[in-house]
């Protein structure tokens, strides 16, 4: 396989883990967000220390990629919280819709970080991919437009945060190690807020949180992996992929059938992930020799 199609690989599983981890975080009931975002991690940085142990990488970082770890920690840590702030305060439909402007927040990163060139058909699909987005969530925005503002910026901080995952790839840092980092730092960062408004689970909220925070690890290492193998201009329109699955799970688990609009909204979704995979499979110019660091990072 070559590194785009690992990438785009890496993403769908990633969108799947991701819907099965929002249906264990509702099946968890009625435990405050913030303990959810905590066990989310805490699995997460369990799974990817016992990933470094093996791989015998040791957990020591090198001094020029603490930088770029805590701002890739800093800004996903602020786009979890404010997604997890935009469930409790809104509808749903209308948090979903905002977060799914993450991908468009990656390119635009990418292109001033990463100096990566967008072409201007990518740029029209994922136009067309956000708008049939908005066809299945069909979003009502409410007067109270706090919430939303916050999700706005939370959506901006982790394509921020995604871009920064590329970043450190190429420089060599491995994928386990991202994600060990993150994930520490926002358990240590929540820690005070869980203080204020501690609620204990019962044993099947806490099973529920548990298989929450697998989920998340499963989806946590797999988006890792995709932005280290692929540009986002080339596969982030595959996020949009997690909307099929959320409609799979919530027929199976919650008995929710989608509407005709959902349907039109999903074959326009499949429509433009299938032109993205012909359109960026056309020849072109040859690629330049790959540098040490992206020949390590696609390892």
């Amino acid at each position: 396989m070559s590194s785009k199609q690992k990438g785009i690989l890496c993403l769908v599983t990633s969108s799947f883990c991701f819907a099965l981890m929002n249906v264990f975080i509702r099946l968890a009931g009625d435990i405050p967000s913030i303990e959810k975002t905590f066990f989310r991690n805490f699995i997460a940085m369990i799974v990817a220390g016992v990933a470094i142990a093996r791989a015998g990488q040791g957990f020591s970082f090198r001094k020029q990629d603490l930088g770029l770890l805590t701002l890739r920690s800093v800004c996903g840590t602020l786009g979890m919280l404010a997604n997890f702030y935009a469930v409790d305060h809104m509808l749903l439909a209308d948090a979903t819709a905002i977060q799914k402007l993450v991908p468009f927040f990656t390119i635009l990163s990418s292109l001033i970080i990463l100096k990566e060139r967008i072409k201007p058909w990518q740029s029209g699909l994922i136009l067309l991919a956000f708008a049939a987005s908005l066809l299945v969530v069909k979003p009502g925005f409410t007067p109270d437009l706090g919430p939303a503002i916050i999700q706005f910026f939370g959506a901006l901080a982790a394509g921020f945060a995604y871009t920064y995952v590329r970043k450190l790839t190429q420089n060599g840092v491995s994928k386990p190690k991202i994600i060990f980092f993150f994930s520490a730092f926002s358990c240590i960062a929540v820690i005070p807020l869980i203080a204020l408004d501690f609620v204990m689970p019962t044993w099947q909220q806490l099973a529920m949180l548990l298989c929450t925070g697998l989920a998340a690890s499963g989806g946590q290492f797999a988006i890792t992996y995709a932005y280290g193998f692929a540009p986002a201009s080339q596969i982030s329109i595959y996020d949009y992929s997690q909307i099929l699955f959320s409609a799979l799970f919530g027929l199976v688990f919650f008995g929710q059938l989608p509407d005709w609009l959902s349907w039109i909204g999903y074959g326009l979704l499949i429509a433009c992930a299938l032109a993205n995979l012909i359109l960026s499979s056309r020849p072109g110019k040859p690629a330049a020799p790959a540098s040490p660091a992206s020949k390590e990072a696609s390892a």
